[in-house]
């Protein structure tokens, strides 16, 4: 079994970590910060919109089940990449749309991947790509949010219906 790490920014991290810890052969989802200029940023802080960073999740996958174009074809179908620093009602440019890589050939995947997605989406992509910056773990209470806050308004009405659309597109590649 080899392990990758994925660290994708695509709005609200509760949306891309619902959604990826339901996809078969992702072995971990963790939110988090990335691509600012203070060292372990404070929840509070990211939402200001002065630290620099964007909200981020790292998904350690299997390889040998998922790929990294995988994981990176389903990003480009839960999220907006073409809206500059914003996701829905989310805005600031810690809900920027952006690709850290981790490799070279996570760089080169990446650029593919979405040069093919311009062909896909009626306006251009504004998805960041960059090597990976300094990560850091999110408080433990954004850790596994939809799964233990279904009920809470956001979830409910934002990250609910992001996860039927994965399940509805890809009941093929759920983990359960």
């Amino acid at each position: 079994m080899a392990i990758e790490t994925a660290t994708l920014g695509g709005g609200c991290f509760w949306c891309l970590e619902a959604v990826y810890q339901e996809l078969k052969g992702v072995q971990h989802v963790e939110s988090g910060y990335a691509g600012g200029q203070v060292v372990n940023p404070r929840y509070e802080q990211v939402c200001e919109g002065t630290t620099g960073h964007a909200e981020v999740v790292q998904v350690q996958f299997d390889t040998s089940v998922v790929s990294y174009r995988e994981i990176l074809e389903i990003f480009f179908t839960i999220h907006d990449p073409t809206t500059l620093n914003r996701q829905g009602n989310d805005i600031g440019t810690q809900y920027r749309s952006v690709i850290y890589y981790h490799d070279d050939a996570q760089r080169e995947t990446a650029a593919h991947v979405i040069a093919e997605m311009a062909n896909v989406w009626d306006a251009p992509i504004v998805t960041e790509l960059k090597p990976l910056p300094d990560y850091y773990k999110a408080e433990a209470y954004h850790q596994n949010y939809f799964r233990q806050n279904p009920m809470q308004g956001y979830c409910a009405y934002i990250v609910a219906p992001k996860v039927a659309k994965f399940r509805k597109t890809y009941s093929d590649r759920l983990n359960h």
